[in-house]
């Protein structure tokens, strides 16, 4: 994967209302190297102003020894040749999957990326498709399919913990089906948390209609974004099998938290005990 050390990034998206250069602080006294900053609709760098926006910001956090890693934006070719004007490398994105089904959906973004590759291979910049739950691509084998064809300068794999063990997938084979485009590593964590408004009986009593009348529609599993010691991914697991395979590229905690205004302690928290994992 190369000979750097291993970057910690975080995604700035909890701060949306904080000047970048305020949040360039911020970040830095945290501790990490870099950000994922989003470029999207009411944040700090806007889609339409990527040009000017985002070489200002990689400018603001460089003062700060801090590297712009990725962003999570369009990928239409402004995007594309300001992130080659700033020198962030990847666009991160997911790809959910249209009414008209998988098979439609994978067949739509082979279209799009096979006529987005001349303009990645001139700016020098990647697309990072990761996997989400829920109705996306959203496992390894998944990555792999979608992506296999293209060579990973040009489209690569961001793989997500969190959203692989939503899934019930272990790490070592996930990472082991994606290795070979594997760009970055998101870190989260999660569990399945029912949101039925239930009182005290389970849904194995024998008189449901209590459960059914309060559940209704909304009797239904979410995802609680945890800590990243609690939840079903385990860091510690997914840190030893990316030492075994020599991993020396960008770790992104993507400071997703369900417990939203405890999100300042929690990614402190998050990136000691990752570094900690990755020592």
């Amino acid at each position: 994967m190369g000979d750097r050390p291993i970057e910690f990034s975080v995604f700035t998206k909890p701060w949306k209302t904080m000047p970048l250069s305020e949040l360039a602080a911020f970040v830095s006294r945290l501790g990490f190297d870099a950000i994922e900053l989003p470029v999207r609709p009411g944040f700090q760098v806007e889609p339409q102003d990527v040009a000017r926006g985002l070489p200002q910001a990689v400018r603001q956090f460089a003062e700060f020894g801090v590297k712009v890693a990725s962003i999570a934006g369009p990928t239409d070719e402004a995007a594309i040749a300001a992130c080659a004007a700033a020198g962030v490398p990847i666009i991160r994105v997911m790809v959910p999957i249209e009414p008209q089904g998988y098979w439609a959906t994978e067949q739509r973004v082979h279209r799009e990326y096979d006529a987005l590759i001349p303009l990645l291979d001139r700016y020098g910049v990647k697309v990072g498709v990761q996997n989400h739950c829920d109705r996306f691509v959203c496992n390894a084998m998944g990555l792999h399919h979608l992506i296999g064809k293209y060579d990973p300068r040009h489209v690569a794999a961001v793989w997500d913990a969190a959203h692989n063990a939503l899934q019930g997938e272990e790490p070592e084979l996930a990472l082991e089906i994606v290795w070979s485009h594997l760009c970055m590593v998101n870190l989260k964590n999660a569990f399945w948390r029912r949101t039925t408004r239930m009182r005290t009986s389970g849904p194995e009593a024998e008189d449901v209609q209590e459960i059914l009348r309060f559940a209704q529609n909304d009797n239904r599993w979410r995802p609680y974004w945890t800590s990243g010691r609690q939840g079903l991914a385990s860091w510690p697991r997914v840190a030893a099998e990316l030492k075994r395979r020599h991993y020396t590229g960008v770790v992104c905690l993507t400071a997703e938290y369900s417990d939203e205004p405890a999100v300042n302690r929690l990614i402190a928290e998050d990136l000691a005990y990752a570094k900690a994992l990755f020592a």
